[in-house]
């Protein structure tokens, strides 16, 4: 079976940048998606199209096809006294903070001083060429409770 929407994938990936494997799935179980439901970034999803289980590619990722363009406007200073109980603060180590609704998001912090501090909340590969190394390992369809949650996801 090709992959195409409601599609259930399984597959093994590399990111790779510079020739250094940067994070991946293969000494892990395999990732899994239901496809056509923008579950892993877009150009990914769209390099997936027509696989079938056992195809080993590589394809590149412009970053307006995957995590999108660093934005200047998502930099923030804090006050130091925000971190208070989270000992061992230091320039780029991530921290998970709360958005304006309530949710967890990561960010890392680019300066600190005694007084405040400075950090990113773009996601680590905004604004980066994506490198990725997969292998396709399963495709099945997708059951009416998975193409839900996927649906769910979307809202």
């Amino acid at each position: 079976m090709q992959i195409d929407k409601n599609a259930y994938v399984e597959f093994h990936y590399a990111l790779i940048d510079q020739g250094e494997v940067q994070e991946g799935t293969r000494s892990d179980d395999p990732l899994s998606y239901v496809h056509g439901y923008r579950m892993v970034v877009p150009g990914l999803e769209q390099a997936m199209q027509g696989r079938d289980a056992g195809d080993h590619f590589q394809v590149e990722v412009p970053p307006e096809a995957g995590y999108g363009e660093r934005d200047e406007s998502l930099i923030e200073v804090l006050p130091r006294e925000a971190f208070e109980g989270m000992p061992g603060l230091k320039k780029g180590l991530l921290v998970q903070l709360e958005d304006e609704n309530g949710e967890p998001t990561l960010a890392r912090i680019l300066d600190l001083d005694i007084r405040e501090v400075k950090l990113d909340t773009n996601h680590p590969y905004a604004g980066q060429t994506l490198n990725f190394d997969v292998e396709v390992i399963s495709v099945r369809p997708a059951t009416a409770e998975e193409i839900a949650d996927a649906e769910a996801n979307l809202a």
